[in-house]
């Protein structure tokens, strides 16, 4: 069963990881997208002023949706790239002090620091992000640019609760049972 629970765990991980990718690849798209033709609208007027008639791709402006989908995706890629550095253990930490303490001492530090965020995790990611989408949701806040429900948009914070949650309560089953698993070796590290 643990071997199913850990592989489980490997694939969830790895599903974040791509997500994080995917969004990112597309928010850094989206952003030169904007850029472009934030700069072609200078370019285009610039040639029919001189009398060219100019391709029918090219933008006559910054094309409206680029600033509220690079919004949208930062939060998306923000929320889901903390679940995935806390699953890896990668977070922010100040274990100066803690690595200055009795090892039962740092256990118990490191499972009231999990306690914390689980707790954090739990109110305000999940229970405060479900209100949240609910809330916009039931109001039929709509995004002017992308014509989607904002609720959507919102999803990002109740689901990186979940993983987080999920990620805590896994800590804190490892720091009881002995079995302490050092953070895991980012890429550019290995």
């Amino acid at each position: 069963m643990m071997h199913t629970l850990l592989k489980l765990r490997k694939g969830l991980v790895k599903l974040l990881e791509v997500a994080v990718i995917v969004l990112f690849a597309i928010l850094v798209l989206d952003v030169l997208w904007g850029v472009l033709s934030r700069a072609s609208g200078g370019l285009v007027a610039a040639l029919v002023e001189r009398g060219y008639e100019p391709w029918e791709f090219l933008p006559r402006g910054q094309t409206p949706w680029t600033e509220e989908v690079a919004i949208n995706l930062m939060l998306w890629v923000s929320m889901l790239g903390a679940s995935v550095a806390y699953g890896a253990k990668a977070h922010l930490g100040v274990d100066y002090f803690v690595g200055k303490l009795h090892p039962q001492a740092q256990a118990l530090a490191e499972v009231l620091v999990n306690v914390i965020v689980g707790v954090f995790a739990a109110v305000v990611l999940l229970g405060g992000g479900a209100i949240l989408v609910r809330e916009t949701l039931a109001a039929n806040v709509i995004l002017p640019a992308m014509q989607i429900k904002a609720g959507y948009m919102y999803l990002a914070v109740p689901i990186s609760g979940v993983f987080i949650l999920l990620f805590c309560v896994e800590n804190i089953i490892e720091i009881a049972s002995g079995k302490r698993s050092e953070p895991e070796p980012l890429e550019a590290e290995v």
